[in-house]
């Protein structure tokens, strides 16, 4: 019996369950059906928040107030850096035109002393947008004449002279003795601040820090000022 039983194969040990493996099992597969439910609810969940178009998704997150503050600001240093220049180009723009109308006021006042005022200056702008009997223009636009002072591109426009008595009349129909043998004419920025002008019977053109309307002679330099070079 010891010969056989030594030479009989030995049986693998089988593993017992013990009592309380089949309620461990149990309960993991409860918490597994648990957790697997609770993925799926809140995956539909989402599904229809998103279909409802209630759930942000990337990209779509709104501006918060620091944000806004900062954007607000940075747009508040730009402009505070840019509006001087933009002025000073304004300005300059301005004071080019300017110039450019005085020396078209100028060729009128010439043009009017040679064919029209017998050598004698008109006294005023609305002189020089009458025409001349039979001619087809007069010797300024009518935005160049449409009052004794002329609003354009930022200024104001005058003429002033001292009429002299005896003067011949005109040909676009002005009295005797309203024409001058000189003139002074000036130009002031709208807003008070820029450049001034004045010219006269000379035509050279001065500028100034203030208005020459006081101190432009009808011939000559004024007391202060230099010409435009």
């Amino acid at each position: 019996m010891s010969a056989l039983g030594a030479d009989t194969p030995t049986q693998p040990k089988v593993w017992e369950r013990g009592p309380g493996h089949f309620a461990a099992v149990n309960n993991w597969q409860d918490c597994h059906k648990l957790s697997k439910r609770a993925r799926v609810a809140r995956r539909g969940d989402i599904m229809q928040a998103q279909s409802a178009g209630n759930t942000p998704t990337r990209g779509q997150a709104g501006f918060t107030l620091i944000d806004l503050l900062f954007v607000m600001a940075l747009i508040g240093l730009i402009s505070t850096l840019a509006i001087p220049g933009i002025m000073r180009v304004r300005s300059h723009a301005q004071a080019g035109s300017a110039l450019a109308t005085i020396r078209v006021m100028n060729s009128a006042q010439l043009s009017y002393a040679i064919t029209c005022g017998l050598g004698f200056y008109a006294p005023d702008l609305p002189t020089l947008g009458i025409k001349p009997f039979g001619a087809v223009d007069a010797f300024l636009p009518p935005d160049l004449s449409n009052g004794p002072v002329v609003m354009r591109t930022g200024y104001n426009f005058s003429i002033a002279i001292t009429p002299i008595a005896g003067t011949p009349a005109t040909c676009n129909g002005l009295a005797a003795g309203s024409t001058g043998p000189s003139y002074a004419l000036v130009a002031d920025p709208m807003g008070g601040e820029g450049r001034y002008f004045g010219t006269n019977a000379d035509g050279v053109i001065y500028e100034h820090t203030a208005s020459l309307a006081a101190i432009m002679p009808e011939t000559g330099a004024p007391a202060s000022g230099h010409p435009v070079k």
